[in-house]
């Protein structure tokens, strides 16, 4: 009989009552979560072997949350990956981010338990990650987020019906993700007259190009989507205790130079007016 110790992960009642009856019955000892923060207070307190993790926990992508977890805590612990969705893109994830294998919902239980054991015969430490800040991950992929937030406008009907070049409509966009980078770093809880002036020029700018109000706040929710895409894709290497406070740092900034945009743009026709 084996003493394996298997921290599982799903959301789903069901799949966690019989995938654990079936575990346990293969030998192993089965400790079941339904939540990320769940798991995280089960990683903080105790040993395990293994983590078997759905990779929807709730949230698409929660998985990878809790495989970050043990990978820091517990680095010696094989890391497994169950997903209903078994495309490529999935598994080079998976394999991008070190997870030691992914298996495909509903899991044939013969194949899970031999590999399983297979895993933990050849279980060993893995690298520890390096642990980035939201910053450092905006500044690293500043020009990634640009290109996808392009991408994203030019598919919205709306916007890219405003006749602009490349340069025209990236216009001071490296200029809000350094000021979300800078916002992160120094925790200083306000924008600075620089990059309120740039704000608002950029107002100026898009009013000048054709835009309206609507507009300059879709591009910016497309920004916000962009964002938050690439932090997704680089969740396990972010620093999980400073993340909720990166955030919000990140989320004021760009909402107040949304403001600052919006409100150059509604208060310029009224200054010329006077």
């Amino acid at each position: 009989m084996s003493n394996e110790r298997i921290l599982f992960v799903d959301d789903e009642p069901g799949v966690r009552l019989t995938l654990t009856a079936i575990l346990e019955g293969e030998g192993f000892k089965v400790t079941a979560a339904a939540t990320v923060a769940e798991t995280l207070e089960y990683i903080s307190r105790e040993a395990f072997d293994v983590l078997l993790a759905d990779l929807n926990i709730g949230q698409p992508g929660d998985g990878f949350t809790v495989i970050s977890a043990m990978r820091r805590t517990q680095p010696k612990a094989v890391t497994l990956i169950l997903t209903g969705f078994p495309d490529f893109d999935t598994a080079l994830q998976a394999l991008r981010n070190q997870v030691d294998d992914y298996l495909t919902k509903p899991a044939e239980v013969q194949h899970l338990v031999a590999t399983i054991r297979e895993k933990l015969k050849g279980a060993k430490p893995k690298p520890l990650l390096e642990v980035k800040r939201v910053s450092r991950v905006l500044n690293e992929n500043a020009g990634a987020i640009i290109e996808q937030w392009l991408e994203a406008v030019e598919a919205d009907r709306a916007l890219s019906r405003i006749p602009l070049d490349r340069e025209q409509r990236i216009d001071h966009l490296p200029v809000i993700l350094a000021e979300l980078a800078r916002r992160v770093d120094s925790r200083h809880f306000q924008t600075d007259d620089d990059t309120r002036e740039a704000a608002r020029q950029h107002g100026r700018k898009r009013r000048d190009q054709g835009y309206n109000a609507h507009q300059i706040v879709a591009e910016a929710r497309l920004l916000h989507n962009a964002i938050s895409n690439t932090l997704q894709a680089h969740l396990l290497s972010i620093d999980l205790s400073s993340l909720i406070s990166d955030l919000m740092q990140m989320g004021e900034s760009l909402h107040e130079q949304v403001e600052e945009s919006v409100r150059a743009f509604e208060d310029e026709p009224i200054r010329r007016a006077g």
